[in-house]
């Protein structure tokens, strides 16, 4: 038996077909359409009043929404709103007879009783819609789950979209005045100058970025882009870590590619300052073993919330990120990466990437957090001369990427391509740059850093200098516990960048970071 299609039927009328097979009558308030439509025909700016509130399909009747849509026609050409005018439009728009004809329009000047609720009753007449939506969406969604053919993961993904757009087009933030807003601002200014370390958001754990930042904002779109092998996993472990252990803040990290068992190692390495080749072959002394024990309570204790969902899309992490925030207390969201993440229902990679980002977006504003997600670079970048600094121009896959973030940064080693020197001919071995192209809110700078490619680690640059560092691939010197009491024997160890860092060029589109 052939399925019915809906999708082409007026929603009103789909909502009736289901009516009638239930034996209930959908959600209305005819009554109050009618007093609505009443007083747009006798008060001329009335209109303005619900204009963000009501749409021609936002009514039941659909006579009524012939008439509103004349009244919002007459609106958009800055044309008088009365009776005749709107009987002339529905004229001209060939749905005269279908709105009820010249009489029930007069008629419907009578059903007023008082302009004074009219925003209440436009809100009452969109809570009617809003629930037939629903009646209507959930009708899809059954007729998609009895089809065995149906995908069930696409099926979620579409059901929470639908619902997701529902809440989107009929909940309005409202308008308040500047007064409200600026005591808001004022309260705010006078916390931050309450704070010794001049910092308004929650802090990087790193100095000279939180300079420039004055921490990550909350409603922030932080995009962390490089190419593969610079570090974009480790940086953002690097400040998960800092954010949850050195500042006590909840944070949440959704890693779409490597475990959390992967990235748990890492963070291991980073705290205890053992090797990641130690730490994934199990082979230590003695005195990493002590390391490994006194140093793990810190990082076991923080409240830091891992999901390694792979595949994840847009849908599921908006629901993941609710559910987080209000039970959990997370206040800070890292994702790596967004080109890993899918939004379903989309014409090509580069729509796809835009609903990501634009999403991404609207979860930092609704849940009045920082997200942090982590993008990949256009191979463009490894062709450009001299130290093949990265551009907003090579953000990967769609401009919308650089349009929706607040602050997009880039993390260059030069070491990485190959590079000793930095074109001013100081040393690039084991250095990090990291590049703020982007600041909608701030300066853009670069911040230089130290990265430690054993450990999987950065840390903020003394402008004093650095020690002396080999270059990577060469024998490195790893560091002795400090609980020694004599002094450390310098242990070394065949460091294979290739297996660390995944430094490994040719392996391109999937390295981890």
């Amino acid at each position: 038996m052939a399925k019915k299609e809906f999708k082409k039927e007026n929603p009103s009328k789909y909502v009736d077909h289901i009516a009638v097979d239930s034996g209930k009558v959908p959600p209305n308030a005819l009554e109050i359409e009618e007093a609505v439509l009443g007083a747009l025909l006798l008060e001329k700016d009335a209109i303005y009043r619900v204009f963000d509130l009501l749409q021609p399909e936002t009514f039941y009747k659909e006579s009524h929404q012939h008439i509103y849509q004349a009244i919002k026609d007459l609106s958009s050409e800055n044309e008088p709103i009365d009776m005749v005018s709107v009987i002339e439009q529905l004229r001209k728009n060939k749905k005269l007879e279908e709105a009820g004809g010249d009489y029930y329009i007069t008629q419907l000047t009578y059903r007023i009783g008082s302009i004074a609720h009219l925003e209440h009753h436009a809100k009452l007449i969109a809570e009617k819609f809003i629930q037939r939506e629903l009646i209507r969406i959930t009708a899809e969604i059954q007729q998609m789950a009895f089809d065995e053919a149906t995908d069930v993961v696409e099926l979620i993904d579409t059901s929470e979209n639908k619902i997701y757009q529902v809440a989107e087009g009929n909940i309005k933030k409202q308008t308040t005045s500047i007064g409200s807003v600026v005591d808001e601002a004022i309260e705010q200014i006078e916390a931050a100058s309450k704070n010794k370390d001049e910092l308004s958001g929650i802090p990087s754990g790193f100095s000279n970025l939180d300079r420039i930042t004055s921490g990550w904002q909350p409603s922030d779109l932080v995009i962390l882009a490089a190419r593969p092998s610079m570090g974009k996993t480790a940086f953002a472990l690097n400040i998960a870590r800092n954010v949850a252990a050195q500042y006590d803040t909840p944070i949440a990290f959704f890693s779409l590619e490597m475990s959390s068992i992967q990235l748990v190692k890492r963070m291991i390495s980073t705290e205890t300052e053992i090797s990641q080749q130690h730490i994934k072959t199990g082979q230590m002394e003695d005195w990493e073993w002590q390391q490994l024990e006194s140093r793990l309570p810190k990082l076991r204790n923080a409240p830091l919330y891992i999901d390694d969902t792979p595949g994840l899309s847009i849908f599921e992490l908006r629901a993941k990120c609710r559910r987080l925030v209000h039970e959990k207390g997370v206040k800070m969201l890292i994702i790596d990466y967004l080109q890993l993440m899918n939004a379903a229902g989309q014409s090509s990679r580069e729509q796809e990437v835009s609903v990501i980002s634009r999403s991404l977006k609207a979860i930092a504003k609704e849940l009045d957090v920082p997200v942090i997600a982590l993008s990949q670079l256009n191979r463009s970048v490894t062709a450009r001369q001299g130290e093949k600094r990265p551009m907003l121009s090579d953000l990967r896959e769609s401009g919308a990427i650089e349009q929706d973030a607040d602050i997009v940064m880039f993390i260059h080693r030069p070491e990485a391509l190959g590079i000793t020197e930095y074109d001013d001919g100081t040393s690039s071995i084991g250095m990090a740059d990291i590049i703020i192209a982007k600041h909608r809110n701030g300066a853009t700078e670069d911040v230089r850093m130290r990265f430690e490619g054993q450990y999987a680690r950065f840390t903020d640059y003394d402008e004093g200098g650095l020690p002396d560092l080999e270059p990577e691939g060469t024998p490195g010197i790893i560091k002795g516990s400090k609980m020694n009491t004599e002094p450390a024997t310098a242990a070394k160890e065949e460091y294979n960048p290739g297996e660390n860092m995944g430094a490994n060029y040719d392996f391109d589109e999937g390295a981890p970071f």
